[in-house]
């Protein structure tokens, strides 16, 4: 039997997680957990139920926060944990195929220990539609958890992670105010708002808004990378993309090298113009 983390908040993530676990050829039980957030608590009510099921692995998807609940998981089984696994052969050890440096590299490993403890990359396998058994956990919580802060996402209700359309803006967008041709572009697609890490490092956006190895995977029908230089922290958010359009005024932008369209000029001039292109073709 191979036990999932069900994470409530990545259903697309889960869905892949599940999709996975379906190569150990086993039956699969899901587990989930509600309430606040507590890594440590989430991960030792899951190592208990590894404990009472006794599973040959315990998988979850390879977002923040199933990284970080399976690392907890590992802490408290005194088990090693693979993240970012695309691929797995069951045995004594596991061997399993990972990424690592942002997804320039894939490494082999094998893993010790059972049962083995591994997550999932975002987007290494495709989401299945799957009927599994799914089990709500109960988390105990000391007085000291509890939500600090809620942050709304600045997409007007289109999920960054979810979204078919990205348009996002490097450091050449230029500025917070300079977002505002980025912002019309999305609204007219119907997408949502990205950027990079340069971006949010220097507070013109918030971090829900990043895409990349340290924000949010997305894997949209298409993405509309601006003035961004294509970064392997960045690219290993982006690269479950089905299409990328680049706009960049630099030719020798690495970026280029991953686009499927690429257009060498000013952002600041490329992106209205075609903002007023969509507009002109709507208004026919």
């Amino acid at each position: 039997m191979v036990l999932v983390f069900v994470d409530s908040g990545e259903d697309e993530l889960s869905r892949q997680a599940l999709a996975f676990a379906r190569g150990f050829e086993e039956e699969t039980v899901g587990v989930t957990l509600d309430g606040a957030y507590a890594p440590a608590a989430w991960g030792e009510a899951i190592a208990e139920e590894a404990k009472a099921r006794g599973p040959s692995a315990v998988i979850g998807p390879g977002t923040d926060r199933g990284n970080e609940v399976l690392a907890h998981v590992a802490a408290t089984l005194n088990l090693p944990m693979a993240a970012n696994c695309v691929s797995v052969t069951p045995g004594a050890p596991a061997t399993v195929t990972r990424m690592r440096w942002g997804g320039s590299l894939l490494e082999e490993a094998r893993v010790h220990g059972a049962p083995l403890l591994l997550t999932v990359a975002p987007h290494a396998v495709a989401a299945e539609a799957t009927e599994v058994e799914l089990t709500r956990l109960a988390a105990q919580v000391d007085g000291s958890a509890g939500v600090v802060e809620r942050v709304q996402t600045s997409t007007a209700g289109v999920s960054l992670a979810d979204a078919s359309v990205v348009v996002s803006g490097g450091r050449g967008v230029g500025s917070a105010e300079g977002f505002a041709v980025i912002e019309e572009l999305a609204r007219l697609l119907g997408g949502a708002v990205g950027c990079s890490r340069a971006v949010t490092s220097a507070g013109w956006r918030p971090h829900t808004d990043q895409v990349g190895q340290t924000g949010t995977k997305i894997s949209p029908e298409i993405y509309i990378a601006c003035g961004i230089s294509g970064a392997t922290q960045h690219m290993a958010g982006c690269k479950g993309a089905k299409k990328l359009l680049a706009i960049n005024p630099d030719a020798e932008a690495s970026i280029f090298a991953s686009a499927d369209y690429a257009v060498i000029g000013d952002l600041h001039e490329v992106v209205p113009a075609i903002s007023e292109e969509i507009r002109k073709a709507r208004a026919k």
